[in-house]
C-alpha cells in the first residue's frame, strides 16, 4: 500500500470543535467485516456488541498539560516548550519542542515562573531540545500539571478553554506521560463503565504513552519506509492473564483505541497469546497485517494519511473503511479526537 492510498478530502466543518456533552451520546458507526454491512448507533449500544467473559483493554496513559510558556533569560522573548517525555528523572531532563526555535540555544535558560526554569543542554531536531529542569523544582510532573495548558491538537482551530483539561483525559487516565488522548477512550463515562461491569465484562489495563509521532505526517509514498516515533509501552501480568483466558475461552477481546492496539500487537507469543512487557515500541502497522490479539476495534475517524488511519484500515479491510469514511461524511459524523467512535466488528 502506498501513502496516497490514505488521502481523501476532509471538510473543516467535519472536524469536532469540541466533545459530545455527555461522552457517550456520540455518534457511532458500526462496521461488520464479515457482511461488509454498516450500522448507525449511539456510542451507548456498544454494551449491545458485547457478552459476558469478553474482556475490554483500555490504556491508562494520562495526558500532561505539556504546553509550557515562558521567558528566555536576559532577552525575555516569550518561549513556548511543548513536553514530549522524561529522559532521566534523577537528574530532571526532557526532551521537549521550543518555538521559535531560532531563539533557543544550547546553554540557554527559559524561566517558566519563580520555582520553574531549564536549561537547554542540547539540539536534537530542528525544534527538538534536550533541557534540564531545575533541581530544586521538585516533581517535574507535578509541577508541569499546574502551569501547563492542555495540548488539545493543533487541527482543533480554537483557544484551549478550561473544561479541556478533563474532556481531553480519558476516565482511565492514571500514569503521566502522553502528549495526545487516547481518543478512543474518551467516549466513556463511569456509568457505562458500570454496566460493562455488571453484564460480566472485565476490563484489563495496559500503558502506551502516546508522543508526538502520532501526529507526524508520513513522508514516503512506500509504506514500508516509514518510521515511527518509539513510545514507551506496559502489559501488566494481570491484563495479559486475563486476556489469554478469553482467548483461550474464546470471548472477543474489544481492544480501545488504536494505542493499546500496539501495545498488545508488540507483544505476542508465538502461540499467538498477549505476553507481560514492558518497553518501547515503534511497531507501524498498515495494511495488510494479521491481528493476533485484537478481535474488535473501538476507535475514532482519523485524519487523511495517518498512521492511525491506516491501522484501521489494516483491521476492517482497505476498501471497506474508505467507503465506510465517504458514508460517515454524508451522514454528518464528526470526525478526529473529539468527533464520534467506531466499532469494527
Amino acid at each position: 500500500m502506498k501513502l496516497s492510498d490514505f488521502k481523501y478530502n476532509l471538510p473543516k466543518t467535519s472536524i469536532a470543535k469540541f466533545p459530545a456533552e455527555p461522552r457517550d451520546s456520540a455518534k457511532m458507526m458500526v462496521l461488520d467485516r464479515k457482511t461488509e454491512s454498516v450500522d448507525h448507533k449511539n456510542f451507548t449500544d456498544i454494551i449491545d456488541y458485547m457478552t459476558k467473559g469478553d474482556v475490554l483493554v483500555v490504556n491508562e496513559t494520562k495526558v500532561m498539560q505539556a504546553r509550557l510558556y515562558g521567558k528566555k533569560e536576559r532577552t525575555n522573548a516569550k518561549i513556548e516548550v511543548f513536553v514530549l517525555r522524561e529522559l532521566n528523572r534523577e537528574e530532571n531532563i526532557w526532551d521537549v519542542i521550543v518555538d521559535p526555535a531560532r531563539k533557543v540555544r544550547i546553554g540557554n535558560r527559559i524561566y517558566f515562573n519563580d520555582n520553574l526554569w531549564c536549561e537547554v543542554i542540547d539540539n536534537t531536531t530542528s525544534r527538538g531540545r534536550t533541557v534540564r529542569f531545575n533541581e530544586d523544582a521538585g516533581d517535574i510532573f507535578e509541577a508541569i500539571e499546574k502551569i501547563g495548558q492542555t495540548p488539545i491538537p493543533p487541527y482543533i482551530k480554537r483557544e484551549v478553554i478550561a473544561e479541556d483539561k478533563e474532556s481531553y483525559q480519558s476516565i482511565f487516565a492514571k500514569y503521566d506521560g502522553s502528549v495526545a488522548a487516547p481518543t478512543a477512550s474518551l467516549h466513556f463515562t463511569p456509568e457505562l463503565i458500570k454496566k460493562i461491569k455488571k453484564k460480566g465484562i472485565k476490563i484489563a489495563t495496559v500503558i502506551l504513552h502516546i508522543g508526538l509521532g502520532t501526529f507526524r505526517p508520513v513522508e514516503v509514498e512506500d509504506l514500508t519506509k516509514h518510521k515511527m516515533d518509539s513510545e514507551y509501552f506496559e502489559i501488566p501480568e494481570e491484563s495479559a492473564e486475563m486476556i489469554n483466558k478469553a482467548l483461550t475461552s474464546k470471548k472477543n477481546i474489544f481492544v480501545v483505541g488504536t494505542s493499546s492496539t500496539r501495545a498488545l500487537e508488540s507483544s505476542v507469543t508465538a502461540e499467538g497469546f498477549v505476553k507481560p512487557n514492558f518497553g518501547w515500541t515503534d511497531k507501524f502497522i498498515f495494511p495488510p497485517y494479521d491481528f493476533k490479539i485484537t478481535k474488535k476495534l473501538i476507535t475514532n475517524f482519523h485524519q487523511p494519511e495517518s498512521t492511525l488511519l491506516m491501522l484501521s484500515a489494516a483491521f476492517a479491510g482497505y476498501d471497506f473503511l474508505m467507503k465506510s469514511y465517504k458514508k460517515a461524511m454524508k451522514e454528518k459524523y464528526r470526525f478526529l479526537s473529539y468527533g464520534d467512535a467506531m466499532l469494527i466488528i
